[in-house]
This record gives structure tokens, C-alpha cells and sequence, in this order.
């Protein structure tokens, strides 16, 4: 009888043992092994849940999709320094910089005083052809006055860009005129150059600028060196100071017409990103041209890509100072809304397997962004035995050390000299007063300073005005007090910028960095090399391997080498 009740629920204990066995496997299971998908569906079901119990129940009316928007630029930069969210309205801008052209008016505009400054138009542009010049005010758009607060570089920018083909009217004041101009333009593609200069520095050296590695810019590189082959260069220099990258593909097609056949040129690794290398096909026209690569520490990215590619292949020779140190890779994922998020999914190593990327704590963005401002008052940019390498070392093709773990060390070592900097330098730089003299300066003399067509020519002209005593007045009057001794000191120093500043308002972009180039301590040194024969990289003497110093008088280029940071495109 008890056989036969114990016979009858046996079935039932099974079922029961069974049942227990697969929760405790289960439980176990998420436990050890990590089930990702769960977590993530269980955390983004407590945060959809969050939303809609505030959207339900909180005290005041609250806009979840503004909630949205706040929150996920907070979430990435728990992950690292560049995954980034970038809102709809925002996405064009973003992409803009590094694409060949955007639709426009086509001219480069300063707020000042709350009031659009056209410096400069783009020469057959839109507003060239309906009659805007540079030095004209734009106090009106499409018949209503934009003067004052509303006047943003945001704001200016979605009022002038816009569809190809589709008009803007436009209102400006013109110096010496009372009544406003009316001029209709019609908008067009303004094409967005990479490639700044390109220009003989003696008879034998070209030298290529590069601002940033956008669609266009390996072409506009076959441009330039089309142009130096015709006055017949012999050696090269790649300026990618101050440049902060963009596209890998177009460092890859430049650093290509560098190498010789099958040398890497970088590589991609992530968790999710299986190893992606990237190699020379042989097929690059200046193989055996002797090369500087000059940087500094707003050189990133891509250009640390370049320059790396260049070092660890012993192919030429990097000068400068310490690049940036960014090694992620981002890739965009687009939102159904237009906006997007740029997630890091790997990480760049250079030909030798150094990492470019420089430390960082997740969500300490804080210490990151001011890791330039540490490595100054450590002295890095003032002495190369102040360079901190928190990377292991590498070994380049023919033996040469190199270190990861934070940016390219140049070869040769070009430090900044503050010997002439004074507090009045550093204020009339810092406050923008200079930029404003430049340009009211540029505004009151234009008609005689269009007389000169060269930057030889205008540069002679601007030293015999004495600007620095005109600059110690303006200053003067808009609460910069008068130091004589420090001007006396920094006299140099404020000439250079002002006229630098006077000649790049009046003639182009490559005439301001020929200005700047005649006297810059990293081109000075790159012509010693040149002469010397030394582009190429020797194996070392030693197993120490560290960077060449070089003695050269050198000045902050910080204050000088960036000619857009206070301008926009439109």
C-alpha cells in the first residue's frame, strides 16, 4: 500500500526536482557567466520604466524628451572621453568641418559687439558675386534686424547656410556709408579646403599645411605636391601642428604615397573589433623624398596616425613637440530623430603596436581635457626631459625606441621660449584684443592695404606703421593699462601678431602662415635637417634611443597658430 503511494508520486518529485535544478542552473548561469543581454534588457527596463513613472507621477510638468537629451551625453562619458552624443540640430555642424563643401553664403564672419563682421568672402562665392565684401556689418536677414543678443555664432550660421539654390537677403552697413546695403544671394556649395599652404621655404623645401583630414583633403594633397613638382622641390614638410584629425581613411591614402609596398601603416583592435590592419600598396609617388612631419600637442588623431606611421617605418623624421594622445576610434550610429551617437569601438596602434591613446579615468573628463594644462606647468613643453612616458617601449623598423601609452614624442624636440612673454603680452592675447585692433585696423586702412598684393610687400609697409604703439592705445582705452617696459619686452612678440593678424584679414591664409613661417623655431630646425641630410632616421647608437634636442629659439605659438578660433563659416 505504501509502495504504491510512494510509486504513485514519484512523477511529481521528478518534476518538482527538475523544475528546482533548472532555476538553480539558471540562477548560477547569470550569476558566472555574464549574461550581458539580460542585464542590458533589465536595465533598460527599470530606465523606461524611471521615465514613465516621471513623466506619470512627478510633482511638476516635465519634457521627457529634453530628460532624454540631458541623460545621454552623461551615459557616454561614463565610457571614455570621445564616445560622444551629438543632438539633431547639431549633426550637420558636426560633419561639416570634414566634408568637402557645405551650402552657404560663403563668407567668414566675428561677433563683435553683438554684430555680424564679415572678415573675409570666398573668392566666387555666392556673396562675392552679389556684392558683400569683407569689412561689411550685417545688421539684417530676410527683412528682420539681427543685431544684439540674438546674434549667436549658432544663430548666424542656421540663419545664412541653408538648401543649395534657395535666396537670402541680407542687410549690411558699409565703412563710410549711413544707409544700409540690400544684397540677395543665392546660396551655393562653399568648398571646405584641408590644405591651408603649399609653398616653396628655399629652393629645394616644400612645405604643405594640413588643418584636418576631411573627404577631400588626399586629393587636395596631390594638389599641392602637383604645384611644388613644378618648382621642383627635392625635400618635404607636413605641417599637422594644431591638426585634430578627422577621417582615417584619408591618413591612410596620405601616409600611403610615403611608403614603400606592404609597410603597415596602422592598426584597429576592439572587443568587438576584430584586428584591422591597414598597408602601403607601393604605388605612392614620393617613396624615397626626404620627409619632416612636424607636430605638437594640438596635433591628434589622425595626425598622430600620420606621424606615427612615419616614425615607426623610419621613413622621415617628426618634429615638434608631444601630440595629443588620442588613440579611440569612434564609430557614428545614426537615431531614427537625426541625432547620433560616436562610440568608441577600438583602439589605434601604430606600425611598432604602441597604443596613440593617452590615459584616462572613465567619467573623469575633467582631468583629461586638462591634461595639456598639466603637461605645461610640468614643463613638458619647455624641456624634453620633462616628458612623461607612461607606456612601454617600442621598437621602431630599424631599432629606434619609441613609447606608447600617450601621443608621438617627436625625433627632435623644439620647445616653446617664454623669454619675451610678459603678463601684458599674455592678457592682450588672451582677451582678444588684438584679433579686434587687427581687424578695426584692417577696416580703417583697407583701401591702402589692398595696394599691396604680396605678403613681402604688406609685411615691410605694416612694420614702418609702428602698430604696436596704435595697439598700446586702443588697448589702452578698452582697459588694458599701459606697460611700457613690457611692451619694450614683448615688442617682437606683439609685432608678429598684430601684423600677422592685419595680413591674414587682407590677403589669404597662406600668406598669414608664409608671415608666420619666417621665423618659426620647428621650420628653422627642419631646414637644419634638410641641409644636413639627415630626413632619414639612423639606427641609434645606444639602446636609449631618446628624442634629439635642438636648440632653437622658439615663442608661444598658441596665441598665433590657430586663425578660426574665433570665427565661423557660413
Amino acid at each position: 500500500m505504501n509502495q504504491k503511494k510512494s510509486n504513485r508520486f514519484m512523477p511529481l518529485a521528478m518534476a518538482l526536482c527538475v523544475v528546482v535544478g533548472i532555476l538553480i542552473g539558471t540562477f548560477y548561469a547569470n550569476l558566472f557567466s555574464g549574461n550581458r543581454l539580460s542585464i542590458i534588457n533589465s536595465s533598460g527596463n527599470k530606465l523606461n520604466n524611471l521615465l514613465h513613472i516621471i513623466d506619470d507621477q512627478y510633482v511638476d510638468t516635465v519634457n521627457v524628451n529634453n530628460l532624454v537629451e540631458g541623460a545621454m551625453p552623461q551615459i557616454l562619458a561614463e565610457l571614455d572621453p570621445h564616445s560622444v552624443y551629438i543632438s539633431a540640430k547639431d549633426v550637420q555642424a558636426a560633419n561639416d568641418e570634414l566634408k568637402g563643401s557645405f551650402s552657404g553664403v560663403g563668407i567668414e564672419f566675428t561677433i563683435r559687439k553683438d554684430t555680424i563682421h564679415v572678415e573675409n568672402v570666398v573668392k566666387n562665392g555666392p556673396a562675392e558675386r552679389a556684392g558683400v565684401a569683407a569689412g561689411d556689418k550685417v545688421v539684417s536677414v530676410d527683412g528682420k534686424p539681427f543685431v544684439g543678443k540674438a546674434v549667436t555664432q549658432t544663430e548666424a550660421m542656421r540663419r545664412l547656410k541653408g538648401p543649395k539654390d534657395t535666396k537670402v537677403k541680407i542687410g549690411v552697413l558699409r565703412y563710410g556709408e549711413k544707409g544700409v546695403r540690400y544684397f540677395t544671394i543665392t546660396r551655393g556649395d562653399i568648398p571646405q579646403h584641408s590644405i591651408s599652404a603649399a609653398y616653396m621655404l628655399d629652393g629645394a623645401t616644400g612645405y604643405i599645411k594640413v588643418k584636418n583630414f576631411g573627404e577631400n583633403t588626399y586629393p587636395e594633397l596631390l594638389i599641392a605636391l602637383a604645384k611644388l613638382s613644378q618648382e621642383h622641390f627635392s625635400n618635404l614638410v607636413i605641417d599637422l601642428r594644431g591638426n585634430t584629425g578627422g577621417y582615417l581613411a584619408s591618413a591612410v591614402q596620405m601616409v600611403n604615397e610615403f611608403l614603400p609596398k606592404d609597410r603597415l601603416i596602422v592598426y584597429t583592435e576592439g572587443r568587438k573589433s576584430p584586428r584591422q590592419e591597414y598597408r602601403s600598396d607601393g604605388r605612392g609617388a614620393y617613396q624615397a623624398m626626404p620627409l619632416v612631419v612636424l607636430i605638437d600637442e594640438g596635433s591628434a588623431s589622425a595626425s598622430e596616425i600620420f606621424a606615427g606611421a612615419i616614425q615607426d617605418n623610419d621613413r622621415g623624421t617628426v618634429i615638434g613637440r608631444r601630440s595629443f594622445g588620442k588613440g579611440l576610434v569612434q564609430q557614428p550610429i545614426a537615431f531614427n530623430d537625426g541625432s547620433m551617437v560616436r562610440l568608441t569601438i577600438a583602439r589605434y596602434h601604430s606600425p611598432s603596436g604602441r597604443c596613440i591613446q593617452k590615459p584616462y579615468t572613465a567619467g573623469d573628463d575633467r582631468s583629461y581635457e586638462e591634461d595639456l594644462l598639466s603637461r605645461y606647468q610640468h614643463g613638458e613643453f619647455f624641456s624634453q626631459d620633462s616628458i612623461k612616458h607612461n607606456g612601454p617601449a617600442y621598437h621602431t623598423s630599424i631599432g629606434r625606441t619609441v613609447y606608447g601609452g600617450g601621443g608621438i614624442t617627436p625625433d627632435i624636440f623644439v620647445p616653446e621660449d617664454t623669454s619675451d612673454v610678459t603678463s601684458y603680452y599674455k592678457e592682450a592675447s588672451l582677451s582678444g584684443l588684438i584679433i579686434q585692433f587687427a581687424y578695426n585696423y584692417t577696416d580703417n586702412h583697407r583701401a591702402k592695404l589692398k595696394e599691396f598684393g604680396d605678403m613681402e610687400s604688406l609685411s615691410d609697409y605694416l612694420v614702418k606703421q609702428n602698430t604696436v604703439e596704435e595697439f598700446a592705445r586702443y588697448a589702452a582705452k578698452n582697459g588694458l593699462r599701459r606697460r611700457n617696459l613690457m611692451i619694450r619686452k614683448s615688442h617682437k612678440l606683439l609685432e608678429r601678431y598684430i601684423n600677422s593678424r592685419i595680413i591674414y584679414n587682407i590677403l589669404d591664409e597662406q600668406d598669414w602662415l608664409e608671415y608666420l613661417n619666417q621665423d618659426d623655431p620647428a621650420i628653422d630646425a627642419t631646414l637644419k635637417v634638410f641641409k644636413a641630410g639627415k630626413a632619414f632616421p639612423e639606427p641609434p647608437a645606444d639602446a636609449k634611443g631618446k628624442a634629439t634636442a635642438m636648440s632653437a629659439h622658439a615663442y608661444d605659438h598658441r596665441a598665433t597658430l590657430a586663425p578660426h578660433t574665433t570665427m565661423a563659416y557660413a
